[in-house]
């Protein structure tokens, strides 16, 4: 319970932020594509912390590692509420990345040390609840507050849960002998700090969160900061490799282990991750999209639409976590990969004639197969690996379910605008004056709207302005209808991409039962 309040916060503030923008814009006197950056910065600081906590756990501890990035959280969530100007709130919006950067991979390092392997299940599906809720009910939170209150609430929030963080960490969680032991040798000069490593880990991430964020608004390769930033993330990465390999030759520590990645368990949880971060932020950030824009709904409503899946995955998670100590986790994958494909393909069926009930079962059988997967891919990750490895593990699988998430919300982005134009070019041949079904159409819809000006036909027809009142009407139909059919398009390559992950449980070595993160050493 105590690593999980940090959690929910964290994971909370990703998403909450997103129904505030234009509050934020017009309080600080700025536009909404500058007040965007509010988003982007928070995303680009999270995802280069995260792969690197684990490296700074060796120098400081875990715990102490752990708490200052819960203060750093709460300091700058502070700072965000009183920033006076929108360079300052993206400044403190950068620190407060760092900050949650930092906590998931302690938390899930924390629960794998702290629980032995037949129970570790039940512990993941604690924690699992903060990950998968809290971007469900972040946007109906955050559309509350800034409707009800002042925007600056949505990151005062955030001081209250941060004190008792500190203060039950404190109290509860210790460092094991053998973190202790890594520390005593790095103030001994054993380990020495990996300045260029570190770098090269902020340039390839942070170019990707910025490229993944501003492509669709930038039209991605056309823009030649864009492709600059691609170029950067490429060079870097590359580069990257080489170093941390180097690092790892010549007996130092990597800030990346890639040597993780030698093992199946291990590569394959990494891409099932990535997978369920794709699959559930697009479409946490889908749902809501269609019933606000195509659907007519409020903030409010569109995320009661959300909660109902919110409150069935809690009712999940402790079975998943009972089961995953009971059966193989391969098989609770396939089952969930399973669900979730076959959700997505009942969600084909959106159509802008669909009760909010409707919208509520699709969303919830979705929720069903999600359940199934959080804990028991974490499961699988920890398989043969050694107790000082662990904070690796827990930060390589947060950041491939973080960068699966903005790849799935620039997918989500990009699809639906290149899809909805593509639409509306294929019906829009229909609509001409040459189509003896539309003019009828027309006409028809004309005799109901009731025009004061301009002049009707001799025969006693519609006005000219009830004529292109109904012409204005059919065209807003062929839109709606065209963004409708963007959204299943998308739906439907999200449940291919789900299916294609079933056959790469065939590379995961049968599991022994009941084994120690050290089984495999």
């Amino acid at each position: 319970m105590t690593v999980t309040l940090a959690t929910f916060m964290e994971v909370l503030d990703s998403s909450i932020a997103n129904v505030a923008l234009p509050h934020i814009a017009g309080g600080l006197g700025a536009t909404q594509d500058e007040a965007t950056w509010v988003l982007t910065a928070y995303l680009v600081a999270n995802a280069v912390i995260l792969p690197a906590g684990a490296y700074m756990t060796t120098f400081i501890g875990r715990k102490k590692f752990y708490m200052i990035c819960v203060a750093l959280f709460g300091i700058s969530s502070a700072m965000c509420g009183l920033a006076p100007t929108l360079p300052l709130l993206v400044f403190f919006r950068v620190l407060q990345g760092i900050g949650g950067g930092g906590l998931a991979p302690s938390e899930q390092a924390i629960l794998a040390d702290t629980f032995p392997p037949e129970k570790r299940g039940q512990a993941f599906a604690m924690y699992g609840l903060a990950v998968v809720v809290a971007p469900a009910i972040g946007p109906t939170l955050g559309g509350y507050i800034t409707d009800n209150f002042d925007w600056r609430w949505i990151f005062y929030l955030n001081v209250p849960i941060c004190l008792l963080s500190l203060y039950l960490t404190s109290r509860i969680v210790e460092d094991p002998p053998w973190v202790e032991k890594q520390v005593k040798e790095s103030q001994k000069g054993g380990i020495r700090l990996d300045l260029l490593g570190f770098g090269l880990l902020g340039l390839t991430f942070g170019s990707l969160e910025f490229v993944l964020d501003k492509g669709q608004e930038d039209d991605w390769f056309s823009s030649h900061l864009i492709m600059f930033f691609c170029v950067t993330m490429v060079i870097a990465f590359i580069v990257m490799i080489w170093w941390e390999l180097k690092q790892l030759r010549d007996g130092h520590r990597p800030i990346l282990n890639l040597t993780l990645f030698t093992r199946r368990q291990f590569a394959v949880s990494f891409v099932l991750m990535f997978v369920l971060g794709f699959s559930l932020y697009g479409t946490t950030i889908l749902i809501p999209q269609f019933v606000q824009t195509l659907m007519g709904y409020t903030a409010e409503l569109a995320g009661k639409v959300l909660s109902p899946a919110g409150f069935m995955m809690m009712a999940m998670m402790p079975v998943v976590g009972y089961l995953s100590g009971k059966i193989d986790p391969r098989k609770l994958i396939a089952y969930g990969f399973l669900m979730l494909t076959l959700s997505l393909l009942y969600m084909t069926n959106l159509n802008l004639q669909l009760s909010y009930g409707q919208l509520v079962i699709m969303r919830m059988f979705q929720a069903s197969g999600l359940a199934f997967l959080f804990i028991p891919i974490n499961t699988i990750a920890y398989i043969g690996v050694k107790q000082s490895e662990s904070n690796d593990v827990s930060g390589l699988t947060n950041l491939a379910r973080n960068i699966g998430g903005s790849c799935g919300t620039a997918f989500m982005a990009t699809m639906l605008t290149r899809r909805t134009a593509a639409h509306e070019s294929m019906m829009v041949r229909n609509l001409t004056t040459a189509n003896q079904g539309f003019n009828s159409q027309v006409k028809s819809m004309a005799g109901s709207f009731k025009i004061g000006n301009g002049t009707g036909p001799a025969d006693g027809g519609p006005s000219l302005g009830a004529m292109h009142q109904a012409q204005a009407y059919i065209y807003n139909q062929l839109h709606r209808q065209s963004a409708n059919l963007a959204y299943v398009d998308i739906i439907r390559d999200l449940a291919v991409f789900c299916a294609c992950m079933l056959p790469l449980l065939f590379l995961i070595p049968r599991p022994p039962k009941n084994a120690s993160s050290s089984a495999g050493h």
